[in-house]
């Protein structure tokens, strides 16, 4: 028995059909998106756009995929220039570039890199100033997850790693942002719900979310002064690539992934990307600070 969830096939087309998640895996880290089956949602033709974004420019860190990619989209739609820094999805960003171009009129820049490195960060702001003249919407979304059993599990190397490309890159690449951004621009993070409630077996991402909620509180106190607005997003369970990436989870769990939310289902793409908007825009003046909680219906206090 799977959850239902809207589905849009095409501008024309709404229709409600059963979406199943089969056992898969693959066997890259991050995941691929064009390898998902069934494919995740990004995209609501009926979201009504209002140029709430027009004339706008923004850095999406794991733009090509997933959650970045709804946002990119969406984004799009509201006038955004986007500029999408991934890792290696090579497939999965020319595809958003696609959407972003043919389908809704937009500009999109592609910028391949790996933001571990400090000077990845650097270039990565050089060239969207470069090619856009100017950057006011700021997205660290970027991130890997491995599921380990135990503490003693989880090695030096794999630690390194979810830190480096969970929190050291939003670090970076937001330190070189800040002297492009101005009084009214927003920088948002993408934490998660296990960072209020943990997660049994995955303490390191667990442990770099809550550092992305502590960072985003403590960056919006600093930036308050300078009318620059800080604020997070904590996604529950969505189907993106993080799910069937390698080392993720079991492949037999992504077959109940998303259930035990009191909507009974994982989260589409689609159905976050909205909150990234608020919170970009000009609607969201006298938040910072602050963290959206979209995960089907958990309580969560903070």
């Amino acid at each position: 028995m799977y959850p239902i969830y809207p589905y849009y096939g095409s501008k024309e087309v709404c229709r409600e059909e059963p979406i199943a998640f089969p056992s898969q895996q693959q066997n890259v880290q991050p995941g691929m998106e064009y390898l998902m089956k069934p494919p995740p949602i990004f995209d609501n033709p009926g979201y009504k756009a209002a140029g709430k974004l027009q004339g706008k420019t923004a850095l999406i860190t794991g733009g090509d995929s997933g959650i970045g990619r709804a946002v990119a989209v969406t984004f799009a739609k509201e006038g955004a220039n986007t500029a999408i820094a991934y890792l290696n999805e090579r497939r999965d960003a020319q595809e958003t570039k696609q959407v972003i171009e043919q389908q809704y009129g937009g500009h999109c820049l592609l910028l391949e890199a790996d933001l571990r490195s400090e000077e990845a960060c650097r270039q990565v702001v050089e060239y969207t100033i470069r090619q856009f003249g100017s950057l006011q919407v700021v997205v660290n979304n970027c991130g890997v997850q491995y599921v380990q059993r135990s503490l003693e599990d989880i090695t030096a190397e794999q630690l390194h790693d979810t830190f480096s490309a969970n929190i050291f890159s939003f670090f970076y690449l937001t330190k070189f942002a800040l002297p492009h951004l101005h009084e009214g621009d927003s920088i948002i993070n993408t934490a998660s719900v296990v960072a209020y409630r943990g997660a049994e077996n995955m303490i390191d991402y667990s442990a770099t979310k809550g550092a992305i909620v502590s960072f985003s509180r403590s960056l919006a106190l600093n930036l308050a002064p300078k009318g620059i607005r800080v604020n997070a997003v904590a996604p529950g369970p969505f189907w993106t690539p993080l799910q069937p990436a390698a080392g993720s989870q079991p492949p037999e769990a992504i077959q109940s992934f998303g259930v035990n939310t009191p909507m009974k289902r994982a989260g589409q793409p689609f159905e976050i990307a909205p909150a990234y908007v608020y919170l970009a825009c000009d609607d969201s003046r006298y938040m910072t600070g602050q963290t959206l909680h979209v995960n089907g219906g958990e309580w969560i206090g903070g």
